[in-house]
């Protein structure tokens, strides 16, 4: 028989008191704890605890919430916007228009343009950058980012193949219109370390004081190098160096699998965030994360979870990499590449909010251990074998038990889904009462797990653009709580 986990501080009579006799607490190394944001811990819901494992959100065999349990729709999932192939998008407003370029799909500079960056998206058929550099050939022309000078040009960063050395390298042009035709600048690249592997993914970033930064990757994969981002400070015209570049991030965790690359940077407050892609573009291991300063040029701490991983967005989307930010009037966006089922890489837009300078894509799941929430009338459960944190919620056993979590952030009001991590060692079917920002949301129900047997079950819930509050309150039968996610 399995029987139920009760409080050590309100023993009840019979099956609570065989169970404490029969010692059922089982005890497990705990594993490190992501850092806090607000009151609870708010991570990205695509790796297990820990720095570096690469892991699916949820385990494969989740049970899902019985259909009564269901009160509103499901969560919505990024926007397959261009479904043609069009990798590394970036994405800017010109004027009333949104601009996208891509890698070369027969093109130079692939284009696209809108009238809001959901679209809808129109191709365009001309090639934005008709003439490489004399220093490049065709053929690998990668990840471009176009922004408007001071002087109303519009400045293009794109990645070519080196001539004479073969390597991938930076270069420069610049076009009165956004949609070209650009002009290559020098017959030399811009960045070219061939030492370091040459040089990929430039990416531009203007300060709130007016400084012009280029970000770049040395493509170090290419030669079994270290691989780094640099900032570099350069003039108004985008092209002339001030001083030297600085390497602020490396490729220095498990996760990563030796690869990241795709920077671009975004300031929020005085926070800067810079997003990056990591692990091999080709596969459902692409994702992509970022890393918070205090300064452009850091030093920047990574995320202990990636922002979005294929498992991050259940599958909605394949190896989502290649990310840009716009800053819109209309809302923040996620504008990124995901696999085709057709092939190539397809654009796909998400919403993008901040907890507290963080970024939180709708969509993808993010994490909050239970046991960091506010618990009445129960306790944390330390080392609880198996659990993701190696803590959890524990004895919500009594009429007045609890667990809220009260940092829940997301961008948009509307559809979400609440996945709730649990173990049940009772002898029927447990349930918790929900309550989002004070209003009863009906109910949860677990299927028996035994202790220490961690599985997963989903509801739909509404929540409100910002902050929000989920309360889960005792039921029926007994369970523990091990996290929350939400996307």
């Amino acid at each position: 028989m399995v029987l139920p986990r009760f409080s050590p501080l309100k023993l009840v009579a019979g099956a609570a008191a065989a169970a404490l006799a029969a010692g059922v607490l089982a005890v497990a190394p705990a594993v490190a704890a992501p850092a806090d944001v607000g009151t609870t811990a708010v991570v990205p819901a695509s790796t297990t605890s820990g720095t570096t494992a690469l892991n699916a959100a949820a385990p494969a065999d989740d049970v899902a919430a019985p259909a009564d349990d269901v009160a509103a729709q499901a969560t919505v999932r990024p926007s397959l916007v261009l479904d043609r192939d069009f990798p590394d998008p970036d994405v800017s407003k010109f004027g009333n228009t949104y601009y996208a370029y891509a890698t070369n799909q027969g093109k130079n500079l692939p284009w696209a343009s809108a009238p809001d960056p959901d679209g809808p998206w129109t191709f365009q058929s001309s090639d934005a950058l008709p003439t490489l550099g004399a220093w490049a050939r065709t053929g690998r022309t990668w990840a471009p980012d176009v922004s408007q000078r001071a002087d109303g040009k519009y400045l293009l960063y794109y990645t070519a193949w080196h001539n004479s050395s073969g390597r991938q390298c930076i270069g420069a042009a610049l076009a009165d219109s956004p949609g070209g035709p650009f002009v290559p600048v020098g017959s030399d690249p811009l960045i070219c370390p061939l030492e370091a592997g040459g040089a990929i993914d430039a990416s531009s970033f203007v300060d709130s004081d007016g400084a012009r930064y280029l970000l770049w990757k040395n493509d170090g994969n290419a030669i079994g190098a270290t691989t780094w981002i640099h900032v570099q400070r350069v003039a108004a015209d985008g092209l002339t160096f001030q001083g030297g570049a600085t390497q602020v991030l490396r490729n220095d965790r498990a996760d990563e699998a030796g690869i990241i690359e795709a920077p671009v940077v975004t300031k929020v407050g005085s926070k800067y965030v810079l997003f990056y892609s990591a692990g091999p573009y080709s596969t459902n291991q692409y994702g992509t994360n970022y890393a918070v300063a205090d300064s452009i040029t850091g030093p920047y701490t990574k995320a202990f979870r990636f922002l979005m991983t294929t498992d991050s967005l259940d599958g909605a989307v394949g190896g989502p990499g290649g990310a840009d930010v716009l800053r819109d009037a209309g809302g923040d966006k996620l504008i990124f590449h995901g696999h085709r089922d057709a092939g190539g890489r397809g654009m796909y837009v998400a919403d993008l909010g901040w907890a507290n300078g963080n970024p939180v894509v709708r969509g993808s799941r993010v994490r909050y251990e239970a046991e960091r929430g506010t618990l009445t009338s129960c306790s944390v459960r330390e080392n609880a074998a198996g659990a993701s944190d190696g803590k959890v919620a524990a004895y919500i056993d009594h009429a007045d038990s609890s667990v809220s979590i009260g940092s829940i952030y997301v961008p948009t009001s509307g559809s979400y889904t609440l996945h709730v991590g649990y173990a049940n060692g009772s002898v029927e079917t447990a349930s918790h009462t929900v309550t989002v920002n004070g209003t009863s949301a009906g109910s949860v129900s677990y299927p028996i797990t035994g202790w220490d047997t961690w599985r997963q079950v989903s509801k739909d819930i509404t929540l409100q653009a910002g902050w929000n509050t989920i309360r889960l309150g005792k039921g029926t039968a007994f369970a523990e709580l091990d996290y929350i996610e939400v996307a």
